[in-house]
């Protein structure tokens, strides 16, 4: 294949756009307006290459209508589930992600989310431009100490590895609930319990932190009778993908104060967000925004270009992935 024709579905760092530009047959979406389902059927008709991001739904319906030439979906971003694998598999397409550079950025995210929610610092926020602010007082805007308490991380991959290491730095005993138990060399400087039972987890931790992938097996894995067994206490946070949690039941939850309060980077229904979660005082909404740093951004295109390049010279591409990883 020479110089293959790359469609790339969103507007991307100036740089990566460039460097495509020298490298591919490329199509930048300049405009950066969300493809349609029609957008990206016609998209897979023509390209050799495609680039979405984790918002365009490629799946069974836009894979059937793949044209014999499109042999590359290489995603920008490392979620996958956007993607319809199997579909893909079937049709001879190889799918790449960007594993690995947004692990720090996202971890901020999360340590930053869990202390805005304890120290309530929208709410402070919004009181100092309201004008309403009186000046303090010993029992205005309390909220919880972090140090000392305990951090139930769920899924222990690159991202709750790094959250864990922030966390233990802030004085946070680590707990955590994966498919499989770190090895010693892992679990050891981090001093972190693992714990089989995820319900058992729950309901003795203060802080909850969802960061594995979305998957048919995590859908809703924080489900209504999950959430119950957490204490009305503690704080959730999500940074990985809103559909890991009923988001219904977490409203109502939240509402009646049988949760203390949550921090959501992501949503079940994004970008819709249920106005009666905006509605209440004690959750810390954010656009989705956990990797968006301008570095992360460059890693992430990098990756994406060395994987085109890799597949384009005949050779397996470095961020493969295949159905069993997720």
């Amino acid at each position: 294949m020479n110089k293959p024709k790359v469609i790339v579905t969103r507007r991307l760092p100036d740089l990566i756009e460039t460097r495509m530009m020298e490298l591919f047959d490329c199509q930048l979406n300049l405009d950066d307006s969300p493809m349609s389902q029609a957008d990206l059927i016609e998209a897979v008709r023509k390209a050799d290459v495609l680039v979405p991001t984790v918002t365009d739904r490629i799946d069974s319906a836009v894979l059937s209508q793949a044209g014999e030439q499109l042999q590359l979906i290489a995603s920008f971003g490392t979620g996958v589930d956007h993607i319809d694998l199997k579909t893909a598999r079937a049709r001879g397409i190889t799918v790449t992600n960007t594993p690995g550079v947004l692990t720090e950025d996202t971890a901020d995210m999360t340590m930053a989310l869990i202390l805005a929610v304890a120290r309530r610092l929208t709410e402070g926020e919004r009181l100092a431009r309201s004008g309403d602010w009186t000046g303090w007082s010993p029992t205005s805007m309390l909220g919880h100490r972090i140090w000392g308490k305990r951090l139930g991380i769920i899924g222990m991959g690159r991202i709750g590895q790094a959250l864990a290491r922030r966390a233990k730095g802030f004085g946070l005993s680590i707990h955590y609930h994966n498919r499989r138990r770190l090895h010693e060399d892992i679990e050891k400087p981090l001093e972190a319990t693992y714990w089989e039972s995820l319900d058992q987890m729950l309901a003795r931790m203060d802080i909850v932190s969802v960061n594995c992938p979305h998957t048919p097996a995590t859908y809703h894995l924080l489900s209504a009778r999950r959430l119950k067994l957490m204490r009305p206490d503690s704080i959730l946070v999500n940074t990985s993908r809103g559909e890991v949690i009923d988001e219904n039941a977490l409203v109502r939850m939240l509402g009646a104060g049988d949760l203390a309060g949550a921090g959501l980077d992501v949503f079940e229904h994004e970008p819709a967000i249920n106005p009666k979660l905006l509605k209440l005082t004690n959750v810390v909404a954010l656009p989705h925004m956990g990797s968006a740093t301008i570095e992360g951004r460059h890693a992430m295109g990098e990756k994406v270009i060395i994987n085109i390049k890799t597949f384009v010279d005949g050779h397996t591409p470095p961020d493969r992935v295949l159905e069993a990883m997720f």
